[in-house]
């Protein structure tokens, strides 16, 4: 679950795909956002500080920065959907708990409209382009809102690459390495929940019981079988745009309790992989909590094959 902190530095060393990453990828600044290109095209935007609500009728307590979306497929299609009327509150790729403790009180970092937490973005520390690739190094923290005046629980610090890949099958790759550390010296404890951790909310197309296309690791495609098993990946996806589109999400083998547990939701395009599913765990002062995954975008039904392969790639540091 834990990892020393040297090791973690050693872990971020990124090498380059077998295949030619190409066209060349680039972040670039744009606002309150860092946006990603392979090219011309489009990959995805990291969304820094807060941007402006969707919907007037919103509640200033949903604003909120440090995620990703849009997430785009090579062909263009948008795979993520952000601030969905059905779960407010979701935000293309994000990652915080749910179900938590902290000095006996029970902040929830995920449900926002509660008020009894929140995840604030910080900062961008650096933005890159380089011959692997283009990414970024970001800064959030976990905010109790329970204790007598707000108090940070968590200090946590997000690392995005991207890579894209133009054959045999076009595709965008985007890897994330979260860490997190106490803020002091209380731990913030984890009990048994059923979602929580790394998110990932859907096109509004898929919404509803049978307008998604899922797979996972183990050759499941039904989602109510799906739900609360555990996978090396898993696929989300379907019709969009005239084809079909979707994301495969790879859990790295050094993540905790690897193969994780799956939270699918049983009638809209959500997705976590949440460890606290298979018992209570903490994350203590002076031990990093570090998660690492891989989000893989294409314009069609990948295979599981064909995501194997991706996840061996992964698993090999490629």
């Amino acid at each position: 679950m834990r990892l020393p902190l040297a090791a973690f530095a050693l872990g971020l060393l990124f090498t380059a795909s077998s295949h030619a990453a190409e066209p060349a990828v680039t972040a670039v600044r744009d606002g309150k956002q860092i946006v990603f290109k392979a090219g011309a095209k489009e990959m995805f935007r990291y969304q820094a500080e807060p941007g402006e609500l969707p919907h007037a009728d919103i509640k200033e307590t949903f604003v909120r920065g440090g995620y990703i979306h849009p997430v785009y497929t090579p062909g263009g299609r948008l795979v993520t959907d952000d601030f969905p009327r059905n779960h407010i509150h979701h935000h293309g790729i994000w990652a915080p708990w749910t179900h938590t403790e902290f000095e006996g009180r029970t902040p929830d970092f995920w449900n926002m409209g509660d008020k009894k937490g929140l995840v604030e973005f910080v900062a961008v520390d650096k933005v890159w382009n380089d011959a692997s690739g283009a990414g970024l190094i970001a800064r959030h923290r976990f905010v109790d809102l329970l204790a007598p005046q707000p108090k940070t629980v968590l200090n946590e610090t997000w690392e995005i690459r991207a890579k894209a890949i133009a054959s045999p099958t076009a595709l965008f790759i985007i890897d994330l390495v979260s860490t997190q550390t106490c803020a002091t010296a209380s731990p913030l404890k984890l009990p048994t929940y059923r979602y929580g951790g790394l998110g990932f909310r859907g096109n509004l197309s898929w919404n509803g019981k049978t307008n998604g296309l899922y797979l996972t690791s183990n050759g499941d495609t039904d989602r109510l079988k799906i739900n609360e098993t555990r996978g090396k990946w898993a696929w989300i996806g379907g019709p969009l745009d005239g084809g079909i589109a979707g994301t495969a999400i790879l859990c790295h083998p050094s993540n905790y309790r690897f193969p994780q547990p799956i939270r699918l939701h049983p009638t809209e395009p959500f997705f976590c992989y949440a460890p606290q599913q298979l018992g209570d765990m903490e994350i203590k002062p002076g031990e990093a909590y570090v998660a690492r995954y891989r989000f893989v975008t294409a314009d069609s039904q990948l295979t599981k094959a064909e995501i194997d392969r991706l996840w061996d790639d992964y698993a090999a540091g490629k």
